[in-house]
C-alpha cells in the first residue's frame, strides 16, 4: 500500500528533514505517526498525497507515483490538514462542489456522521467555531471512503465528547480495504483505536510495531516500588512509578502509548531490542 525507499526531504534553505528514510507500510492499518513538534509528521504525510516532493527517493503509494498527483489517485486520497480553512458557503453547498471528486462518497454516511458529531450543518462553514469545523471536516473525510485517510492532529479543538466520538466513527468507518493514518503528539488520543505504532525522530522511522506485539512483548505496570535494574523503562509518578520491562510472563498488559512514546524517544534502541528483527 505504502512503499517508501530512500526518501531525502528539505524545506528551502533548511537542513535535511529525511535522510534516507525507508518506510513500508500494508494496507488495512489504523497507523499511529507520532513524534514531537517538528519531527516530520505533516511533511510526511504531504509526501504520502503528493503535496510535497522528495528530493531524493522513490515513493509508491496505492501502486502509483503520488507525485504525479493523478485523477485515480487522488480520488483515493483525502488529507485532513491541522490547518483548518473552510469557505463561506452552506453545508449543502460544500457537498455540492466537493463530494464529486470523491466516486465512492455516501452522503448517507456523511449525514449519520454528522449527526453523531453534532455538527451544526445550518449556520455559513466560515462562521462556525473551530471544533465545529474539525468535526465537519472529519465527518466530510470518513463520508469519502478513500481507500488512504491522512489525518493530522485530529483531536486538535475538539473536547473530550467530540474525542470519544471520533474514535467510535473512525472505528465504525474503517474496513480492511482501508488505511487510515493518523499523525499527532496527542498520543493519549489514539488508545483503543490504533493497531500499528509508527514514531518519528530526527528524520528516522525510530519505530514500527503493531500494537499486539508490543503488547506480547512488553509489559506495562505500575509499581510502588523503584524497579530500575529490570526495567527498560521508568518514569516517576505519584505514589510510585509506571513501569515499562520485558514480558517474560508472556501475561498481556494494557499498552501505555504515552509512556511507550517516551521510552523510545528515550533510547529507542534499547525498547526495540525487545522485537524480534528491532524496528520495522
Amino acid at each position: 500500500m505504502l512503499n517508501l525507499n530512500k526518501i531525502c526531504f528539505q524545506y528551502h534553505g533548511k537542513p535535511w528533514l529525511f535522510s534516507d528514510l525507508d518506510w513500508q507500510l500494508p494496507g488495512g492499518k489504523i497507523c499511529g505517526l507520532l513524534g514531537k513538534n517538528g519531527a516530520g509528521k505533516s511533511t510526511m504525510l504531504k509526501l504520502i498525497s503528493g503535496l510535497l516532493f522528495p528530493q531524493e527517493g522513490t515513493s509508491e503509494v496505492l501502486g502509483r507515483d503520488p507525485q504525479q498527483r493523478t485523477a485515480a489517485s487522488l480520488a483515493d486520497i483525502f488529507y485532513l490538514t491541522e490547518e483548518l480553512w473552510l469557505p463561506g458557503i452552506t453545508a449543502k453547498k460544500y457537498l455540492e462542489l466537493f463530494a464529486p471528486f470523491y466516486p465512492q462518497f455516501s452522503h448517507e454516511n456523511f449525514k449519520t456522521n454528522c449527526q453523531e458529531l453534532e455538527v451544526d450543518l445550518k449556520s455559513n462553514l466560515h462562521e462556525i467555531s473551530y471544533g465545529q469545523k474539525k468535526k465537519f471536516l472529519l465527518a466530510f473525510a470518513l463520508a469519502t471512503n478513500c481507500k488512504i485517510l491522512l489525518l493530522d492532529e485530529p483531536t486538535n479543538g475538539l473536547d473530550i465528547p467530540g474525542k470519544s466520538q471520533f474514535r467510535k466513527l473512525a472505528i465504525a468507518n474503517f474496513t480492511e480495504d482501508k488505511t487510515f493514518i493518523i499523525a499527532t503528539h496527542q498520543v493519549h488520543d489514539l488508545e483503543n483505536l490504533i493497531d500499528t505504532v509508527v514514531m518519528l525522530d530526527q528524520g528516522k522511522i525510530i519505530f514500527h510495531q503493531s500494537t499486539e506485539e508490543i503488547a506480547k512483548q512488553l509489559s506495562f505496570v505500575e509499581s510502588a516500588s523503584d524497579m530500575s535494574n529490570a526495567a527498560l523503562y521508568q518514569e516517576k509518578v505519584f505514589g510510585g512509578y509506571r513501569i515499562i520491562s520485558p514480558n517474560k510472563n508472556k501475561a498481556e498488559t494494557q499498552v501505555d502509548l504515552e509512556l511507550l512514546f517516551k521510552a523510545v524517544l528515550a533510547d529507542a534502541d534499547r525498547i526495540n531490542q525487545g522485537f524480534q528483527g528491532g524496528a520495522k
